[in-house]
């Protein structure tokens, strides 16, 4: 009996997560898809009409490719960055650590609305007067996902041990260049990916930073999303149904091309 039930309650209070998580992403859903929804249980009727509006709209595609190339963009650099400086700092400096844990984790401590005023105070004017651009937004995407990043690769190369596995590849004749290469980069890219993907998913729901820093100027998904929801709800529901299918499907294909990268690598 007592077997049971220490096993039958963790499936129940997981079970009242995903109904947590679910019914307001249902209940968007069917929003996005009626027609007219005012007294009664469900949606009177059905209606792509929504959608066809959303797509017919240039803003929308113009906010989601915009949105979609400054989050690559941001992440992309944040992998060049941060594996080769994860991975110096893991097998080489290990001292180090405990100070780029404290640099990695301040953007967990500063609110976005005052990283956002730092940022404009800071390069709106001088020698590298970028506020309002695009090279702003990405470098504070940049430090917004620098705990993601840090952690997932940390992670995966102590999951794999990284340590154990150059020293075999140096052994055999490799040198650090080559066994970074060959041998820790395939081994470490699933968790790599999924650092990745956070980031990705991170930085594409952004709203508040992104407001502040290029609002004016540069509109995004959640920008647009934000500007329609005072004209439609149907539209914004539409909108924000759009975006988890986007970002649903796009995971899955990113993770695909990892394990077959990771694969192949191997």
């Amino acid at each position: 009996m007592n077997t049971r039930k220490a096993g039958l309650a963790p499936r129940v209070l997981i079970l009242l997560l995903m109904v947590y998580l679910l019914v307001p992403l249902l209940a968007t859903g069917l929003y996005a898809f009626a027609q007219d929804w005012q007294n009664s249980l469900l949606p009177r009727a059905w209606t792509f009409d929504w959608f066809i509006q959303m797509f017919q709209d240039l803003r929308f595609m113009e906010a989601l490719w915009t949105s979609l190339y400054l989050c690559l963009i941001s992440v992309v650099v944040s992998l060049v960055v941060m594996l080769p400086a994860v991975f110096v700092i893991t097998m080489y400096f290990p001292r180090w650590e405990s100070l780029m844990k404290g640099i990695v984790v301040l953007p967990y401590a500063v609110p976005g609305v005052v990283a956002a005023v730092g940022l404009i105070r800071t390069y709106s004017s001088g020698p590298l007067n970028i506020a309002g651009t695009s090279y702003l937004l990405v470098g504070a995407y940049f430090v917004v996902i620098l705990p993601y990043m840090y952690q997932g690769i940390r992670n995966s190369l102590l999951t794999v041990s990284a340590a154990e596995l150059l020293q075999a590849a140096e052994l055999l004749g490799a040198r650090r260049r080559q066994a970074f290469m060959n041998v820790i980069l395939p081994n470490i890219w699933p968790g790599v990916m999924v650092s990745a993907l956070l980031s990705f998913s991170v930085l594409f729901g952004e709203f508040v930073l992104t407001n502040m820093l290029v609002g004016g100027h540069i509109q995004t998904i959640q920008i647009y999303l934000y500007k329609r929801v005072g004209e439609s709800g149907h539209l914004a529901s539409a909108i924000a149904i759009s975006y988890f299918v986007f970002i649903l499907v796009l995971s899955m294909v990113l993770m695909k091309l990892g394990k077959k990268m990771g694969g192949v690598r191997g």
